[in-house]
């Protein structure tokens, strides 16, 4: 499985130096590997570039540099890099209103297990939810999940051969497709699958 090693990454000083340009190049990542789900979902999708910078900056911030709290964060981290049979991202529920997102968290509960992906010529592939630990309760569910959709070696071949991506959520309270991502993404994605 691809993963992050304590010695690939840069030392507080050497990020210090660098950390404008990797902030250029994880920033324009990320956008590409955005996807948006009607005006209140949004799905991001990781990669090693987006981790290992987001591992940099948590470093930068507390000021870690002792072996354990590295390696704590790279516990973290690592298990969200996609491992070539799948795409990890991070599910955000949006509305500004808190009152508002309130009631619809609770109108959206188990909306995480209507999440898919849909590659031309294959059947949906469903999001694994929150593996890590429960994000929902009893009566709504979260405003952030993090997913993985495991694809099976057809939907992988479809996606290499150019096949699009569709993706989309077929909740009650929210139903929504996008039937082709843009190329960039496309792209981006494609990159993930061994």
């Amino acid at each position: 499985m691809p993963h992050i090693s304590r010695d690939s990454l840069l030392s507080l000083e050497q990020y210090h130096r660098q950390r404008d340009t990797l902030r250029t190049e994880a920033i324009e990542c990320k956008n590409q590997r955005r996807i948006y789900l009607g005006d209140h979902v949004t799905l991001a999708f990781e990669n090693e570039v987006t981790l290992r910078y987001q591992i940099q900056e948590m470093l930068r911030i507390e000021k870690t540099f002792d072996d354990e709290g590295i390696e704590d964060e790279l516990e973290a981290y690592n298990p969200l890099i996609p491992d070539g049979t799948n795409w990890k991202a991070t599910m955000m529920i949006e509305y500004v209103d808190a009152d508002e997102r309130a009631q619809r968290l609770m109108e959206l509960k188990g909306v995480e297990n209507h999440l898919y992906v849909q590659i031309a010529g294959c059947d949906r592939i469903y999001a694994i939810a929150d593996e890590d630990l429960e994000r929902a309760n009893e009566t709504k569910t979260s405003a952030v999940h993090f997913v993985r959709f495991e694809l099976d070696p057809g939907s992988i071949n479809a996606v290499k051969a150019g096949q699009s991506i569709a993706m989309g959520i077929d909740h009650a309270a929210y139903n929504v497709r996008v039937d082709e991502i843009s190329p960039e993404a496309q792209g981006s994605l494609t990159q993930d699958l061994a």
